[in-house]
């Protein structure tokens, strides 16, 4: 906004026609002699304090209000600005549901999962602000929205690991075919926190080769570093999972006691989506 007021005085001055320069910008002649009053006494600051709304603080509600609003909000993030207000006037305080959505929003709390995506659940990540700052016990409604939030993360795709070797991930990428050897596929993992990976090309793809991988270069690697492997994440193909009694990859990972997570048919997550580009850059570094 500041950036046009100072182009029109500008472009008058360039023209010589006040007029002509304020049909062009899109301002009226009163606006332009505002403008340069201002400019003239106060320089660019005056400008950019025209710029800025000021808030209308007599519309606001009492401090009290405003307070007992953000205490609720922590204190019970899943109840919406409906119930809020009407809470609130069983304790003789009276605001309307548009007049709490107003207070979440200048406290930056008007979100939470039911009502957007998962990066804007601003409700949860202020009590989450507060959970670090101060040693809290949560409430039952604390505690279920953020095992809400956890669940919604896994259902779309986003998974929490919180060290190495907490989560894995593995799945299989069709690289091509050689002449007199047929096709080519990579197995691929990724330990997601660290964001190590590793490759190794086969050819076939089978439950045998996906527990090769582990057993040749995954479980010497975290052995070698003294970090126990927990869990890996894969994909429900056949190489990875089956119904059968007996499935090489199944059975290897019971013995090695890995906990395994599959994923779910309507969402790919974060992890996959990782050993995805992983694999396709171990691929372009082998053959460069």
């Amino acid at each position: 906004m500041i950036k046009n007021k100072l182009d029109l005085l500008k472009l008058a001055r360039q023209l010589g026609n006040i007029a002509r320069a304020c049909r062009i910008m899109g301002y009226s002649r009163d606006s332009f002699y505002r403008f340069k009053r201002l400019y003239q006494t106060g320089g660019e600051l005056a400008l950019q304090e025209i710029s800025r709304k000021k808030p209308i603080y007599k519309n606001r509600v009492a401090r009290e209000i405003e307070e007992e609003v953000v205490k609720i909000a922590r204190e019970n993030p899943a109840l919406g600005p409906v119930r809020v207000s009407n809470e609130l006037k069983k304790k003789g305080m009276f605001i309307s549901p548009g007049g709490v959505r107003c207070v979440w929003l200048r406290h930056g709390m008007e979100t939470f999962p039911k009502d957007r995506t998962l990066s804007d659940n601003k409700r949860l990540k202020a009590l989450e602000a507060k959970m670090a700052e101060e040693k809290l016990i949560l409430t039952e409604a604390q505690l279920a929205a953020l095992e809400r939030k956890k669940e919604q993360k896994e259902a779309e795709g986003e998974i929490e690991t919180e060290h190495p070797g907490y989560l894995g991930s593995q799945d299989t990428f069709y690289v091509g075919t050689l002449k007199g050897v047929g096709r080519i596929y990579q197995q691929t993992f990724i330990d997601t926190y660290s964001r190590v990976a590793f490759a190794k090309l086969y050819d076939r793809k089978n439950a045998l080769v996906a527990a090769d991988l582990l057993n040749d270069r995954i479980i010497p690697f975290f052995e070698e570093h003294n970090i126990p492997f927990l869990r890996i994440l894969t994909d429900r193909g056949s190489g990875f999972w089956s119904r059968i009694e007996y499935h090489e990859y199944q059975l290897y990972l019971a013995i090695e006691g890995i906990e395994h997570t599959k994923t779910k048919e309507a969402a790919i997550p974060r992890a996959i989506v990782s050993v995805s580009v992983s694999r396709k850059q171990c691929l372009m570094n082998s053959t460069a």
